[in-house]
């Protein structure tokens, strides 16, 4: 994990302009590294967990909003860029990346014209 360089993926980025909020959003984020490993997480911001609460309330889902959860959820204040990044070099920075993220099958080298050129080694 020592490798800075990486490309991530922010689902939210795929949507349509406007459709979304950033302060009250959750999207999927995907952190490649150089040497092929793919990392997955669920980025949910404190109002969106808020939010859904209030709709499962509503609507009777998770025990009338009792309780609330999602695999590989991370926490944050507002999805953005920006802020993910920070996120991703601070997890890398103090060797905490591979606690929070989860390991998915590395790309194939099929996938290749997905990323820049000469980004694999």
């Amino acid at each position: 994990m020592n490798c800075l360089k990486r490309q991530i993926w922010i689902e939210a980025e795929e949507w349509l302009i406007d459709s979304w909020d950033c302060n009250d959003c959750n999207t999927d984020v995907i952190v490649v590294f150089r040497d092929r490993s793919k990392w997955i997480a669920s980025f949910f911001t404190y109002q969106n967990v808020e939010t859904l609460r209030h709709k499962n309330i509503q609507t009777g889902e998770c025990m009338n909003g009792s309780y609330f959860w999602s695999i590989d959820m991370v926490l944050i204040d507002v999805i953005s860029r920006e802020r993910i990044e920070q996120l991703v070099d601070h997890l890398i920075e103090h060797d905490n990346f591979q606690s929070v993220f989860n390991r998915y099958p590395d790309v194939d080298s099929e996938e290749d014209d997905h990323y820049p050129a000469g980004f694999f080694h």
